[in-house]
């Protein structure tokens, strides 16, 4: 059994939407695995933009008090990070955006914080195709980044659902969720 920490963060603003079916599938794969698991709703949290003031990155700490500070402890102990957005114009959402560009504060010179963390990505489009939908920029975006990151992408589960809720009738995209859960905590 594992005793790892899974930090969930669902960048739709969907309570019951596509993401949130794969994050709670997700999490029980990675509990069915023995791991704690936490999950964050990104619509639910008061996240401001980045300021550029790069303060963080002599100090470790952002300067902005809003939620995101809530955030940052979990991340920095989390074993691994799964992330969830639903594509919206061709890309990730922007409650998603705002959680990225604010992680920056972890990538300081004092801190480093996400530099070889395991990560899951997880993508819901109303498009058949990740081309045409946009899922292709992100899926892009976010392999760009955990490049840099030296982070290791353990699996990424994208799938088409236009209506909230309809990933349930595609059990292979929630088997797949299920899974990586499983192997973020192995």
């Amino acid at each position: 059994m594992s005793n790892r920490y899974l930090v969930i963060v669902n960048g739709s603003p969907r309570k019951q939407g596509n993401c949130a079916v794969l994050v709670e599938r997700a999490a029980a794969g990675a509990q069915a695995s023995g791991a704690q698991v936490e999950i964050f709703r990104l619509a639910d949290l008061n996240i401001h933009p980045c300021d550029a003031c790069d303060s963080c990155q002599e100090t470790g700490i952002c300067v902005l008090q809003d939620d995101m500070q809530a955030l940052y402890g979990p991340l920095r102990r989390a074993d691994a990070i799964l992330i969830a957005s639903p594509i919206y114009w061709f890309s990730i959402s922007a409650q998603t955006k705002l959680f990225i560009d604010r992680c920056y504060a972890l990538q300081g010179t004092a801190d480093n914080a996400l530099n070889g963390k395991r990560f899951g990505i997880m993508l819901t489009y109303g498009d058949v195709d990740p081309y045409t939908s946009g899922a292709i920029n992100a899926i892009r975006m976010f392999q760009d980044m955990l490049r840099y990151l030296e982070a290791e992408m353990v699996g990424l589960v994208y799938g088409s659902a236009n209506d909230p809720g309809a990933i349930r009738s595609r059990p292979e995209v929630l088997r797949e969720a299920y899974e990586l859960g499983q192997r973020l905590v192995s």
